[in-house]
């Protein structure tokens, strides 16, 4: 009886020895994988706080854009609405495949197009739903693009033969031209380029608008033997009127109403002794002063005149 009994106390004795053990074996696991937890919910703390900010900004509603100073000229279009308009748009990069399929995902887009004296050719900043996973792994295989990084520490794409540097995010990309073998930053850190004031209540309802940073070279082009003098800014609207043809709305923008009513009795008086047909085009209506503006509304333009127009721009 003593020896059933005793081997009984020695059966629940090693249970109880192991059931312990198994305790503290799973308390070490427990601790263990809260350790565990606890370093990668740290470490993910960390990267966030070290990781650069995305370059994520609103093109339709931002006050300063992330180009480079020193642009001739800057353009907004919603996609959609202008990509017959876009088209016309003397940018060869506009004319390959590649674009073309990302023109298809991008809903607005913003750009900067500079003199050539500078070294740039152009900046630009888009919102859309872009294939950034995809784009990365391509890349990544194609010997003709090379991973670089940034001064603010966000790594982007460069082509040493299309002279072209590229940052793609899923719902925005920048990209930037070079006329050198220098690469350009997709982007420019602040401050910016500030838009100026009244040109984002002019734009409003125009799907491709414009506005020139140096007005006297383009009123050359445009307005030549015109006596035009302290325009301040230029602002662009082009509207599809009908199957191939547009409307073109010009603002000039003058330092004091004064010079805005003198310079709207010159483009009427001119209006009636123009023999540019070009021009003509412009004067057809009444120019209508707005303040220290001019408006000046063209006939309907075709695409061969609107390409004209495009190329005195730009």
């Amino acid at each position: 009886m003593a020896s059933k009994d005793s081997k009984n106390y020695l059966k629940n004795s090693t249970t109880n020895h192991t059931n312990q053990y198994e305790r503290r074996k799973d308390c070490g696991r427990q601790v263990r994988g809260v350790r565990v937890g606890s370093w990668l919910i740290l470490l993910l703390l960390i990267s966030c706080k070290t990781m650069p900010i995305s370059p994520k900004i609103n093109l339709e509603t931002v006050n300063t854009l992330p180009f480079e100073k020193g642009a001739f000229a800057y353009i907004f279009a919603d996609v959609k609405k202008a990509r017959p308009i876009i088209e016309l748009l003397p940018i060869e990069e506009l004319k390959n495949k590649q674009t073309k399929q990302m023109l298809d995902r991008t809903r607005f887009f913003a750009a900067a197009l500079f003199p050539q004296d500078g070294g740039r050719r152009f900046q630009l900043a888009a919102q859309g739903n872009y294939p950034r996973s995809q784009a990365a792994f391509a890349m990544s295989l194609n010997k003709n693009w090379q991973k670089r990084r940034s001064n603010s520490g966000i790594n982007y794409w460069y082509s040493p033969s299309n002279r072209v540097s590229v940052l793609l995010g899923a719902t925005y990309a920048y990209a930037a031209a070079s006329l050198t073998n220098e690469p350009i930053e997709p982007f420019a850190p602040q401050p910016g380029v500030q838009v100026p004031e009244g040109f984002d209540e002019f734009r409003r309802s125009s799907p491709l608008s414009c506005w020139i940073a140096n007005p006297s070279v383009m009123l050359t082009r445009m307005f030549a033997g015109l006596p035009v003098q302290s325009v301040v800014n230029i602002f662009i609207n082009l509207f599809p009127v009908q199957e191939g043809q547009y409307e073109t709305v010009i603002r000039l923008q003058f330092e004091n109403p004064s010079h805005a009513r003198g310079m709207a009795v010159i483009i009427s008086f001119a209006s009636g002794f123009s023999s540019n047909t070009f021009l003509s085009a412009f004067l057809s209506n009444p120019p209508v002063v707005n303040g220290s503006a001019v408006d000046i509304k063209s006939a309907p333009l075709s695409e061969t005149e609107i390409k004209d127009m495009l190329k005195l721009l730009f």
